[in-house]
């Protein structure tokens, strides 16, 4: 509920009761949230409480209950107004008052937007009140601080004189305010009306002395100083040039009059740059000898009150006579200043006798040339203004180049699409992520401006708002209609006015910006919200899945018919990421089954998040029932795997112990059965010792016709061809069936082009291993797949050590370790970084002291004294059948080298022989050479 404060008591839409009962919501608002203990209150009402006060003060409680809380439920507390020990406290969170204050560090529109919201003094109905004065005065003079900042705001962008004539109404109040006797003087100087700004400081020291019978401050005393000697300091800076509007400058350039009147229209929404169009035009003007003058149109101002700002601002005064007389007497002396612009500046706001001094002009002969551009955010509904034929110009959100060159090195495209190229939107999305905010969430000056535009819109039109804000940017009417359990096309009609929302077609809605969107959302609290979502969700019926999942997930729905949604929304998505919030939400809205834990886990997995992805498997087993549910859980993880390393061999244990405990329960050939082999195979990677299971797996997988089994069975085979050297065109055959085979397999699509990536670069085939590389990034980017680029990054440093690159290897090798780091495969994580320096650099840069994980033993003949190598190396065993098998095989020929030991030098040509064509860079990774230059003695 939204109370008011800054002038006449109000709450929401609620009928408050009498004085003192206005009294006590009052005294709670003072409060701030805080406590107010009930015999505080009966001595705020009474000077001498009567008998039964307490009692009283309690009726006027529950009745204030009732007229803020319409739709509680009988019997249920308050949630707004509660009982704290032995006093009561008023939660509200929208306070007209609390909002100003926050709205203070705004620039210029936010301070509009701040003065706004003052309908009259603060608290109005309760000036005599000893426990509201301290509240009034604190109120009252930050609302003169907001206006003498917002005074120094627009001096900033150039309008002294509005800021002239504002300032003047404000110290006819308040003549001691010694701020705005210098923003005037300055304002007054900027105009080049110099003796009137060294009145302006001779003014205010006459009313310094009269009214606290003090001299001036060194503030106006400098500034009377410079204004004498004509201080290039009192110039304002150089304003940044306006982005993106070159054709709508152009377009109110050829509004200018040859002779006589010119008018242009500039209309566009909140925020989008209608003052600053007009601003980078008046300078245009003034490079050209015309005059310009500003005159804003607030609300609740008085009568033709734009006008007499533009007739102070030409030094003349506005005369008390009838409107006819009136309004001749403003184009008599507009005309006289002729050439002059005149800015009317939210016209939408502007009462009927400025629209009708307005049209005065549009049917008045000029002698003198006057172009009068108007701002508005709707169109002027004044047939006059037709009838002279204005320039209309339509100002919408800058392009993301426009906002590219505001934002600088900022993400320009996110910024963009955020802000919908609202240059003050984008400004504030700017600020926010530069003080470590989230672009994601709304930056405090938007949400102040739009909170204030929203609380002019009847109270109908923003409950249905803050309806269709559940429905996301894009909103369907009749399901709006559901939701709401009414009619809503009048409040549409309110909104679409107010340049909320705008029609994208009949039935269909759409929230102007994005940010409106969220703003609305996030005032509706979070149990209204679940309800809303919940309805919606059900409204929607069997339709679209995606959209039921969506609202069931934020409505934290628990139910059969959400976890069905939400697990169809899981395995439709070709997000990975996506996969892994939906199956989460599967699993929150009914509880852990198999079947769902099986789910998330291979989103998990492919998503990158290979540690979590492996609890949540182990998860999926133990949740099993009998054979068929553990084989469905053990053989529904397939997700492709390149690297031979286990990153977890006691994970691996368990799935394969299981695994071969229930395979006697599928002696026929099916898809269970071979789904359990070809898992058995993936699990026991790196020794070839599973050739015959993966083989078994496949030759099912080709009669059962079924491309996902097909291409598992593949990758469990690919697995077991590390057994020896030189086969690389066996692995590349495997690569080229796989891409063949899994057409709508992604992830195992992308699995092909990274096998033939690492058989192709084994084959010195660099053109061919391009082409697959950029193949799986194309995919990867197309389907949230990020781990493909840590294979292909790798790739691109391999690519550079190969050409000779040195400095630029050793550079994109450190990049691509950085890039493993944290993902989950520690079979890739430990020691790759060290071999790959040791491939660029030679064994002379070994150090010991690095890590090395599972290869120090292989390493360590090249670094050791020449009895202690040769005695390590001797020792060293035959190693897993993996990728690295070929490096091993080079480490052990460097050591024979090094050792002169022909023993050593036996055993390594033995195993790098039969890869005697190939370049030592099977794993795709990094690369050791030709395998021919370690074959020589």
């Amino acid at each position: 509920m939204r109370f008011g404060v800054l002038g006449p008591l109000t709450a929401g839409s609620a009928r408050l009761g009498g004085p003192r009962q206005r009294a006590v919501l009052a005294r709670l608002l003072v409060a701030r949230r805080r406590v107010v203990p009930v015999r505080t209150l009966v001595a705020d009402l009474w000077e001498d409480p009567p008998d039964g006060a307490l009692g009283t003060v309690q009726t006027f409680v529950g009745a204030l209950r009732k007229a803020l809380e319409p739709g509680r439920p009988p019997r249920t507390p308050s949630t707004l107004l509660v009982t704290e020990g032995a006093g009561y406290a008023l939660l509200a969170e929208d306070v007209d008052a609390w909002r100003f204050e926050e709205m203070l560090g705004g620039d210029l529109s936010v301070l509009d937007g701040a003065l706004a919201l003052w309908r009259g003094p603060a608290y109005a109905e309760f000036a005599d009140e000893h426990w509201a004065r301290a509240e009034i005065d604190r109120l009252e003079e930050l609302r003169l601080v907001a206006v003498e900042r917002r005074a120094e705001a627009a001096l900033a962008v150039g309008r002294a004189a509005g800021v002239a004539a504002d300032l003047r109404a404000h110290l006819a109040d308040h003549p001691w305010r010694e701020k705005a006797w210098s923003l005037l003087a300055l304002a007054l100087y900027r105009e080049g009306r110099q003796g009137d700004a060294l009145e302006a400081v001779r003014s205010a020291r006459l009313a310094l002395v009269e009214n606290l019978g003090v001299d001036p401050g060194p503030e106006l005393r400098a500034l009377e100083s410079d204004i004498l000697a004509q201080s290039p300091r009192l110039t304002p800076a150089p304003r940044s040039p306006l982005v993106g509007r070159s054709a709508e400058l152009a377009a109110l350039e050829s509004a200018t009059p040859a002779a006589g009147l010119g008018v242009a229209v500039v209309t566009g929404e909140a925020g989008v740059g209608k003052t600053a169009l007009a601003e980078a035009f008046s300078a245009v003007l003034g490079a050209k000898g015309w005059r310009t003058v500003w005159a804003r149109c607030p609300e609740d101002a008085p009568v033709a009150w734009p006008w007499q700002q533009v007739v102070e601002a030409l030094g003349s005064a506005l005369p008390v006579a009838d409107r006819f007389h009136l309004r001749r007497a403003v184009v008599s002396t507009v005309e006289s200043a002729a050439p002059v612009l005149v800015v009317l500046d939210d016209l939408h706001q502007a009462d009927e006798e400025t629209l009708a001094v307005l049209a005065a002009f549009t049917t008045t002969r000029l002698s003198g040339r006057v172009l009068i551009v108007v701002t508005s955010r709707t169109a002027v509904p004044l047939e006059a203004l037709a009838r002279a034929e204005p320039v209309r110009v339509e100002l919408r959100g800058l392009d993301e180049e426009a906002v590219a060159a505001l934002v600088g090195s900022l993400d320009a495209r996110a910024i963009h699409e955020r802000s919908g190229g609202n240059p003050f939107y984008v400004k504030e999305l700017v600020r926010l992520v530069e003080s470590g905010g989230d672009l994601g969430a709304v930056p405090a000056g938007v949400r102040d401006v739009l909170r204030h535009r929203l609380s002019g819109l009847p109270a109908e039109a923003r409950t249905v708002l803050h309806q269709a804000s559940v429905l996301g940017r894009d909103v369907d009417v009749d399901l709006l209609a559901a939701l709401a359990g009414h009619d809503v096309l009048d409040a549409l009609d309110a909104a679409i006015a107010a340049g909320f929302v705008v029609e994208v077609a009949p039935g269909h809605a759409r929230f102007a910006h994005v940010l409106v969107r969220d703003t609305l959302y996030e005032d509706v609290s979070l149990t209204r919200r679940a309800r809303w979502h919940a309805v919606v969700a059900e409204a929607l019926g069997s339709g679209d899945v995606r959209t039921r999942a969506h609202h069931y997930a934020l409505a934290g729905t628990r139910s059969a018919a959400a976890v069905r949604a939400l697990a169809e929304a899981a395995e439709g998505t070709r997000s990975p990421r996506e996969a892994v919030r939906w199956w989460r939400a599967a699993i929150a809205a009914g509880t852990e089954r198999a079947d769902l834990v099986i789910g998330l886990a291979r989103a998990l997995a492919v998503s990158g998040d290979l540690e979590e992805a492996r609890r949540q498997r182990s998860v999926a087993l133990r949740l099993a029932g009998g054979a068929r549910e553990a084989a469905e859980a053990i053989g529904s993880f397939d997700v492709p795997g390149i690297w031979t390393t286990n990153d977890d061999p006691a994970h691996s244990a368990e799935l394969i112990a299981a695994a071969e405990r229930v395979l006697p329960s599928f002696p026929g050939p099916t898809a269970t059965r071979a789904r359990l082999l070809a898992t058995i195979a993936m699990e026991d990677r790196g020794t070839g010792a599973r050739l015959a299971e993966a083989r078994e797996a496949e030759a099912i997988a080709r009669d059962l016709g079924d491309p996902a089994l097909h291409a598992f069975a593949l990758n469990a085979r690919f697995m077991h061809t590390f057994h020896r050297t030189g086969l690389a065109r066996e692995r590349a055959e495997i690569g080229r069936e796989l891409v063949e085979v899994a057409g709508g397999l992604v992830t195992h699509e992308v699995l092909g082009h990274l096998i033939l990536v690492q058989a192709s670069s084994a084959l010195a085939d660099f053109a061919t291993a391009d082409r697959h590389a950029a193949a799986a990034d194309e995919l990867a980017h197309e389907h949230d797949l990020p781990l493909v680029s840590v294979f292909t990054e790798w790739y691109a440093a391999l690519k550079l050590a190969a050409a000779g690159k040195k400095a630029e290897a050793d550079r994109a090798y450190r990049a691509a370790a950085e890039r493993v780091r944290g993902t989950g495969m520690w079979g890739m994580e430990s020691g790759l970084l060290p071999l790959a320096l040791l491939s660029l650099h030679g064994p002379s840069t070994v150090d010991l002291d690095d890590d090395w994980g599972p290869h120090l033993d292989w390493v360590r003949p090249l670094a050791l004294p020449p009895d202690e190598a040769l005695a390590a190396a001797r020792a060293l065993p035959d190693g897993p059948a993996d990728l690295l098998t070929e490096v091993r095989a080079c480490l052990l020929a460097m050591a024979a080298t090094r050792l002169r030991d022909d023993e050593l030098w036996q055993r390594a040509h033995e195993m790098l022989l039969p890869a005697k064509g190939e370049l030592v860079a099977g794993t795709g990774l990094f690369t050791f050479g030709p395998v021919v230059d370690y074959l020589r003695h």
